[in-house]
């Protein structure tokens, strides 16, 4: 930590003479995704105020079917703290169902008041006037039949809510595991088929089956998945696009195939190659007890196959992450999970090779790289590699 938190803050430096504004979208990425939120914004706060200075950016966040995780955990950002980041990004968030002090007025079927007083006139008045990026958090429920009625707020199912926000937005930002690919609520049970819940573009890895597909729109995506996400990773992607350093048009490139940013996503990098406990895993030494400080594979830790940046960012103020705080990786950011992590405390699979398993490879293997080697080789074995 102190080594990584010395190599930031030289980084910090460095790019403190540098005119971001005059970065390319690949240099620009690199850096938010490196120094992180709170580094950057104190960094270029004097520019971001000069580019901004003219513009306002106006956010409108829904909540579908969730547990309003992901607003807890960037409302509990705290250096930037949510109104801090808001503020430096010129955001207008003028509408946040957890934050909002409106409620909906009915008298006898129709709406009363005004919009500041009633968020459904707010809303209405919103969409009206267009030019906003949408966020939504949470998932949008199809069923019963494509009723969508699972989820009625406001005398208004949320499918058809989604619709009309979605129909003027500039583009639409999925927050967490359940707005991005249905999360949880879409896990296989017995009335799955009943409730259907879907994620804004994706059902669970299906890209064919998203809300908007359903409700034929077609707006930009970007997928910030995680159960919940990390504060930086909403901050820093609503950076990039309000700054223009994230346009739309080259979303394609910046995205990978499930529709997250590459930058905090990496389809080339897992958690478990940054973990706290990653020596014990090259050892071949495994926690078969919570509360131990080994490797957890065996108590079902999926970091191998979580493609996120979570052992470098680290969480609470880039203290700790899960398995350093004892908890294995369920891979939250998966686009199938939680079925594709299931069992979350099992071991995932005992792969042989040449008829060994992980134990044997860590019993026989002479030294630490050797036993790296060979279970580098089961897991890419595995993985089909």
């Amino acid at each position: 930590m102190v080594e990584m938190s010395t190599g930031t803050t030289n980084l910090v430096r460095t790019l403190d003479s540098v005119d971001f504004l005059k970065m390319d979208r690949r240099t620009f990425m690199k850096v938010v995704g490196t120094i992180g939120a709170s580094a950057f914004l104190a960094t270029y706060k004097t520019e971001i105020v000069d580019a901004l200075e003219l513009a306002e950016t106006k956010l409108i966040w829904l909540h579908g079917s969730e547990c309003t995780g992901c607003s807890e955990s960037l409302l509990n950002g705290g250096n930037p703290d949510i109104v801090q980041a808001l503020t430096k990004l010129n955001v207008n968030l003028a509408f946040h169902e957890t934050v909002c002090m409106q409620q909906g007025i009915w008298n006898d079927g129709k709406l009363v008041n005004t919009a500041e007083l009633n968020s459904e006139i707010l809303l209405e008045e919103l969409y009206k006037e267009g030019n906003y990026f949408l966020v939504v958090e949470g998932s949008i429920p199809n069923g019963p039949d494509g009723s969508g009625r699972y989820l009625v707020i406001g005398n208004k199912t949320f499918k058809d809510t989604l619709g009309e926000a979605a129909k003027n937005a500039t583009a639409v930002i999925a927050v967490g595991t359940c707005a991005a690919y249905g999360g949880i609520t879409s896990a296989n049970s017995d009335v799955a088929k009943d409730t259907d819940y879907r994620g804004v573009a994706f059902a669970k890895n299906d890209k064919t089956k998203g809300m908007l597909q359903e409700l034929g729109i077609e707006k930009p995506v970007v997928n910030i998945p995680g159960c919940p996400a990390h504060p930086d990773w909403v901050l820093l992607t609503l950076g990039a696009v309000i700054l223009g350093k994230l346009k739309l048009e080259d979303l394609p490139a910046a995205l990978d195939e499930y529709g997250r940013p590459k930058v905090f996503y990496p389809p080339d990098h897992t958690v478990h190659e940054n973990c706290p406990r990653r020596g014990y895993y090259d050892r071949g030494e495994f926690d078969t007890e919570v509360g131990g400080e080994k490797c957890l594979w065996k108590l079902g830790c999926k970091a191998p196959y979580a493609h996120a940046d979570c052992g470098i960012r680290r969480w609470n103020g880039s203290v700790s992450m899960c398995t350093q705080a004892g908890g294995p990786c369920i891979n939250c950011v998966d686009p199938g999970w939680p079925d594709s992590s299931r069992p979350l405390y099992v071991e995932r699979e005992d792969i042989g090779i040449a008829g060994a398993n992980i134990d044997t490879i860590a019993k026989v293997a002479v030294g630490a790289a050797a036993v790296a080697a060979g279970v580098h080789a089961v897991r890419r074995m595995g993985k089909g590699e």
